[in-house]
């Protein structure tokens, strides 16, 4: 199977002097979703996890929503030059009605961006499962500076590549559950929600997910379908994903760093 990192030689300058080293690279790699055999989606990730990423993936576009929905996920005989598995295909086996996959995208993720403008604050309204806005949860202000040192204490790619976002599910107390590192930050986001899908977890009510970057409106949107009552981002939110928490009663937090953080909405639940 391919490795989250590459090694390749690069030119190093430090002023005047030029020396040649290895260095360590964060893949990058597609990933063709399917379900029942039928095309979905491709998304550019970074290999690992991946059945926690398809799984996830699902969860965010309202296919499934718990673990009994999802029967199977299994790699498909995607293959390379010399006929080895490339292990980009994952095809998804979901109980039930047949997803309308008409009504889905069917295009090329980036690693970048993983809604491309289709969504609306409307639409995630209409096809959330879960009401987060009665969550009673509350968070001291003590454990929430705390997650992004719990977070980066988990980046072990990140230590060797510089070059990967990193996505946290947390416990109340600040007990980390499970961290995943991506190049993409929605597929970060995409391999927790789908780790807890498959765990039997959802909806992830009393929970905090935090990210290490920005909070932009699609990873807002992937927390709202998780049943997540706040996200926690080390970096700023954008005004949409501000307009949507406001809208279902989620905590969104941004800037957490140095024991300082702003709160765009529902502060109520911080401590």
């Amino acid at each position: 199977m391919a490795r989250a990192t590459e090694r390749r030689r690069v030119v190093r300058l430090r002023g005047e002097e030029r020396s040649a080293r290895p260095d360590s690279l964060a893949a990058e790699e597609p990933l063709e979703i399917r379900i029942g055999g039928e095309p979905l989606t491709v998304t550019m990730r970074t290999p690992g996890h991946d059945f926690d990423l398809v799984a996830g993936f699902l969860v965010g576009e309202g296919l499934v929503g718990a673990t009994e929905e999802l029967a199977a996920l299994r790699y498909c005989a995607g293959t390379d030059a010399d006929g080895a598995n490339t292990y980009n295909v994952v095809d998804a086996t979901v109980r039930g009605a047949r997803p309308a996959l008409s009504a889905h995208r069917n295009l090329l993720t980036t690693s970048a961006c993983g809604l491309c403008g289709r969504d609306t604050v409307d639409a995630v309204r209409t096809r959330s499962r879960w009401d987060v806005a009665p969550d009673p949860l509350r968070v001291p202000a003590a454990v929430l500076y705390e997650l992004p040192d719990r977070l980066r204490a988990a980046q072990r790619a990140f230590d060797t590549t510089g070059g990967l976002h990193a996505a946290g599910l947390f416990a109340a107390d600040g007990t980390p559950l499970c961290v995943r590192e991506d190049v993409g930050r929605h597929n970060a986001v995409d391999k927790v929600v789908g780790w807890a899908l498959r765990e039997g977890r959802l909806p992830l009510t009393g929970h905090l997910l935090a990210v290490s970057g920005r909070a932009s409106f699609e990873l807002t949107q992937k927390a709202a379908l998780a049943g997540l009552p706040l996200l926690a981002a080390v970096s700023a939110p954008s005004s949409l994903a501000v307009d949507l928490a406001e809208e279902l009663g989620l905590t969104l937090v941004g800037f957490l760093r140095d024991r300082t953080a702003n709160v765009y909405t529902r502060p109520d639940r911080i401590g």
